[in-house]
């Protein structure tokens, strides 16, 4: 049994097809079921059935290809072991991302990032909360940027900064006549958000929800995926959506005067960097940690007079 038998079976789990694994490991389709073949042997079982499309683990493959996740990872922290005692981080960071915090930080995250730590490649995928989890208890990401708590057992969150929700409002909605809103003052009549699979959608609704009386939303429903959609349904089409905090930094003056606070205790979401428990690149993850959080505002980094809104 190797190193290389225990990587090419967790491929093929991963992406259940013998030709993609190949090609993630970088080599030929039939050397790599040839390897798998020869593990199989060694162990006297099966550990894949091949008559199945997507090829899916037998019983007991299921609990090996586990256990050789484990394996896989505590042979990798022999290599961190040997990076922390060279000082400088190197290696690559596989990062997932979700489309309402990226635009955001990222582009400053990762300037800032390979200038201090040139070593350390950053592979980043921009992916729905659902799809992050996912590659994160499969092992093919380091860590994900989330909105949290994610309430996953396998999973251990690391919270960074809890960015408060502000109301955009057209000249003809409600909110925008008033200085400071709550709750209470949304009409969910002209409420422009986010499609299903966006936790973001989720936390705007559960701010909604806080209304004293609840109607359905308007006979209209558009779906999109992108936060700076949503600002353009409000100056083109009116009615208010809940935008993010930092979504306002590259608003032009005309679009400030748009933009209404929450009352205290104001409704937020904590974003947190999301590893498995047993995580490894534990430095690299701590630079990406300290690097987010000179970029963010530093009343951002407490929850203080905040409600944190549930996915």
């Amino acid at each position: 049994m190797t190193i290389v038998q225990l990587e090419y079976i967790v491929a093929v789990d991963t992406y259940r097809s013998f030709v993609v694994a190949a090609e993630k490991c970088f080599v030929t389709q039939p050397t790599l079921s040839m390897q798998i073949q020869k593990l199989e042997d060694t162990l006297g079982v099966k550990l894949f059935d091949r008559s199945k499309q997507p090829v899916t683990p037998t019983e007991i493959g299921v609990d090996i290809i586990q256990q050789a996740r484990v394996l896989l990872g505590e042979s990798e922290k022999i290599k961190e072991i040997i990076s922390d005692r060279q000082r400088e981080l190197s290696g690559e960071l596989k990062v997932g991302i979700i489309p309402t915090i990226s635009p955001y930080i990222l582009p400053k995250v990762i300037k800032g990032f390979i200038d201090k730590y040139p070593q350390v490649k950053l592979v980043v995928w921009e992916q729905t909360t659902e799809q992050i989890i996912h590659q994160l208890k499969l092992g093919t990401l380091d860590c994900g940027i989330l909105s949290t708590p994610l309430r996953e057992p396998s999973l251990k969150e690391i919270p960074v900064f809890y960015e408060n929700f502000v109301a955009y409002a057209s000249k003809n909605s409600k909110l925008f006549k008033k200085k400071n809103i709550s709750p209470d003052d949304i009409d969910m009549e002209e409420i422009w958000v986010l499609n299903e699979g966006h936790c973001m959608r989720e936390q705007v609704l559960n701010i909604c929800q806080r209304r004293k009386t609840t109607q359905g939303f308007r006979h209209f429903e558009y779906n999109t995926g992108s936060v700076e959609t949503l600002k353009r349904m409000v100056e083109q089409n009116n009615g208010a959506t809940i935008l993010p905090e930092l979504s306002l930094a590259d608003m032009s003056e005309k679009q400030i005067e748009k933009v209404r606070y929450f009352k205290s205790p104001e409704p937020a979401r904590e974003v947190s960097i999301v590893i498995q428990k047993n995580y490894l690149k534990r430095r690299m993850v701590e630079a990406l940690k300290n690097e987010i959080l000179e970029l963010v505002p530093k009343r951002m980094r407490s929850k203080k007079k905040k409600e944190v809104m549930e996915i």
